[in-house]
């Protein structure tokens, strides 16, 4: 296997970071996405690929590793559900029982921390099926983007 440069690894972060946001977007709209996409296949990582002019081989497979990932990601995003309920009625007790709470925070640590993998994953595949000019377009455009939202944020904190 070889290794990934630095100059390769960024653009790669950065479709991770819009795969994890539509991901995200994904769960909480569920009827996100275009004809035959499926959720995680919804408007950001379609714009995405609109933006490196991906061809049609390149979409389907992108969909095919997202759509895998999010088959895999529901039984976490289920364990991860049940964990919060736990939570709360662990924190509304009338007896607040720390060992136990830390036991469930040790459990969804490790639920995360498996998401974060399978994650990771689903975004080397999709970096491996772009070009790298792809990738670098990519983390331009990003760039870009995070820059506007930075102006945003910081015309909206009065700075």
């Amino acid at each position: 296997m070889r290794s990934l440069k630095l100059n390769r690894l960024i653009p790669a972060v950065a479709m991770a970071l819009v795969l994890a946001t539509g991901a995200a977007q994904a769960q909480r709209h569920p009827g996100m996405g275009g004809p035959g996409m499926g959720p995680m296949m919804g408007g950001h990582v379609e714009h995405m690929l609109d933006m490196v002019d991906a061809t049609e081989a390149q979409r389907a497979q992108i969909k095919s590793i997202m759509d895998a990932a999010r088959n895999e990601l529901k039984t976490q995003h289920e364990t991860l559900r049940s964990l919060h309920e736990q939570g709360l009625t662990l924190f509304s007790a009338t007896n607040v029982d720390a060992a136990a709470i830390e036991a469930l925070r040790q459990r969804g640590s490790a639920a995360h921390e498996q998401v974060s993998k399978r994650m990771s994953q689903a975004m080397i595949d999709v970096a491996r099926v772009l070009t790298p000019e792809q990738r670098s377009k990519l983390a331009a455009k990003l760039k870009q983007r995070q820059a506007r939202m930075a102006e945003r944020m910081k015309s909206r904190s009065g700075q």
